[in-house]
């Protein structure tokens, strides 16, 4: 897999105009779109590589009560909603991208892209259906292009926002989730007595392992073209909330940030899920926990764990702190 992405990005380097967006060919693989009300440029959506759902989502999750396949330290997303909670494997995401779930009683999307370590999870339920995602195979800013299934509407991962098709120039709405250890967890489901679930992925995939060896040591992103942030790494992790990012170094470092009524928590012991072959080997980035004060009690809020040149491409070249 890293060899056919090394492939992927010097053919891309080359011709970047083969990896466009080709509107006959996308017309056909999703004629509910017409591609026609774009509020975007297409000349910037490119190919991933697979086809559409060539990255296949999980529409019928199955959860197990253990699974000791997973390191302690392992990336999951945490979700917790209406006194139920589940644990969602990076190691399992990284192959999927998108599961289709209910918790709670809410229909929602858990989501992740492995090139710019979004983890992002959606409420399904919109202007009265609910939505069902895929994997559309494109790729903008290096980030994950959704499309839902009733529509077809083009969606960016990242932001929730409607690309191109009927529901173009709307937003989605995100649930607050938490990317943390796989050993914090599990703490987190017995210290709140709930039932353990945990997704279990197929058969068909090496799950454990990592596609995308080396990719957060790189330096520099996958079929990515636009500006990069002058005064830091394109790689190094950052934080953001309300539309700010902090260096993760920053978080690091201080263990302890507090912003106006937010507080940003570091703890160690959450591997790397994009460095080593093996996720369990990666290295220490430890995680984190973004949370509001609220009628004297602390609830957790929508924050993104990614990647510098993420931010920088999704708001406008925005600074990212780096000191206070």
């Amino acid at each position: 897999m890293k060899k056919i992405i090394f492939l992927i990005l010097v053919s891309f380097l080359i011709n970047q105009s083969a990896f466009s967006l080709d509107i006959s060919k996308a017309k056909k693989e999703f004629p509910k779109n017409s591609f026609e009300n774009p509020i975007i440029s297409l000349g910037v959506i490119q190919s991933g590589g697979p086809p559409r759902d060539g990255i296949p989502p999980i529409d019928n999750p199955v959860f197990l009560k253990q699974d000791n396949r997973i390191g302690l330290e392992e990336p999951v997303i945490y979700l917790e909603i209406n006194d139920e909670a589940k644990i969602y494997p990076i190691q399992v995401l990284t192959w999927h991208e998108i599961v289709n779930d209910e918790i709670g009683g809410m229909p929602v999307t858990i989501t992740y892209c492995p090139l710019c370590n979004a983890s992002i999870v959606f409420d399904r339920r919109f202007e009265d259906e609910i939505l069902d995602f895929g994997t559309s195979g494109r790729l903008r800013n290096s980030d994950l292009i959704m499309y839902d299934r009733q529509t077809e509407t083009f969606w960016q991962q990242f932001t929730g926002n409607g690309l191109v098709g009927e529901y173009a120039g709307k937003t989605l709405k995100k649930i607050p989730s938490l990317l943390i250890s796989y050993e914090e967890a599990l703490r987190m489901v017995k210290e709140n007595n709930h039932e353990t679930k945990i997704l279990r992925g197929g058969l068909l995939r090496n799950y454990g392992s990592n596609p995308y060896t080396g990719y957060d040591k790189s330096g520099f992103p996958f079929l990515y073209n636009g500006s990069l942030p002058k005064d830091i790494n394109p790689m190094d992790y950052v934080i953001v909330v309300n539309e700010k990012a902090y260096s993760l170094t920053l978080i690091q470092e201080k263990k302890e940030l507090k912003i106006d009524d937010i507080i940003i928590t570091w703890t160690e012991g959450l591997n790397s899920a994009l460095e080593s072959s093996k996720i369990s080997d990666g290295r220490d980035l430890g995680f984190v926990r973004v949370q509001k004060e609220e009628n004297g009690k602390l609830i957790d809020i929508v924050y993104d764990y990614t990647f510098a040149f993420v931010y920088h491409a999704f708001h406008n070249g925005k600074k990212i702190i780096q000191e206070l």
